[in-house]
């Protein structure tokens, strides 16, 4: 059993991000790969990226992330919301790539038996800035801070009535499946946004943590028993650590970012060990 990797927010769309998965490959045989979304802005380029991807490690993971949900102007599929979604459910299930509609797999390594629970779940405006306490004052906030994500605009919730909606839907039907899993089991926790609200405390935009994840998932790394939470979404590689649980965000983000890190951009990272050496 090889080791379990991860990476985020690959914007293949861009040349030099494309290069960098052009570029990837996994370190042993058996090493899986956990994709905490934003691989891609259409559905060419996430195939493109995950057909790469699937062929040379074990196994990959993917979760999606915001952006590819969005419905572009122009796009040459024009599904919106919950159909968007499930048709890249569909192009995963084509290539072999694990999704959070699947069974979770189990992963059995040196650090295992470890369930690997892939997440879809949004966000529902919770994650609200001290003293505002409904989503239209910090939406207020936010435009006046000059603060408004895109998927204000490119994200369709159909066939919910709206964003947060959404979520409450993923989030129940996410909650009972974590709930079956055996207890005596540990799980890793792949989502695009962060589980927990601590990750958003270093935007340089505050207000845009509105955008980042919701309040309700904030006892989950706990209550199901994670060995780690990978993220994205945010730009921002790290590690922390909440009531003793590893949170990695993973993201390689965009070219114009990487200057700034000390880290080599574009190498996955090591979440947990495969099998001892012999």
């Amino acid at each position: 059993m090889g080791n379990l990797l991860a990476i985020s927010d690959l914007h293949v769309r861009y040349a030099d991000n494309r290069k960098m998965v052009e570029g990837l490959r996994p370190g042993t045989d058996g090493d899986w790969l956990l994709l905490a979304g934003d691989v891609g802005d259409d559905f060419a380029d996430v195939e493109w990226a995950l057909s790469r991807l699937g062929d040379r490690f074990a196994k990959v993971v993917w979760v999606p992330g915001n952006h590819e949900l969005w419905t572009r102007p122009g796009d040459p599929v024009s599904l919106r919301g919950e159909a968007r979604y499930r048709h890249l459910v569909e192009i995963c299930r084509g290539l072999g790539v694990v999704t959070p509609e699947d069974p979770y797999p189990v992963w059995n390594g040196a650090d295992g038996p470890v369930v690997i629970a892939p997440l879809f779940l949004l966000y529902d405006y919770t994650f609200r800035q001290p003293g505002l306490s409904t989503k239209e004052e910090a939406l207020e906030q936010a435009v006046e801070a000059g603060v408004i994500c895109t998927d204000e605009y490119l994200l369709h919730p159909d066939p919910y009535p709206s964003r947060e909606a959404w979520c409450r839907s993923r989030l129940a039907e996410t909650e009972a499946r974590l709930a079956a899993v055996p207890e005596h089991l540990p799980t890793v926790l792949l989502n695009h946004f962060p589980l927990v609200r601590e990750p958003t405390r270093v935007l340089h935009y505050p207000e845009f943590a509105l955008w980042c994840g919701t309040e309700a998932t904030e006892d989950w790394p706990v209550r199901f028993r994670a060995a780690a939470v990978v993220y994205g979404h945010l730009h921002i590689p790290r590690l922390i650590r909440q009531d003793g649980v590893p949170h990695y965000e993973v993201s390689l983000g965009y070219p114009r970012e990487w200057g700034a890190r000390a880290a080599v951009p574009g190498r996955p990272v090591h979440i947990l060990s495969g099998a001892p050496d012999a």
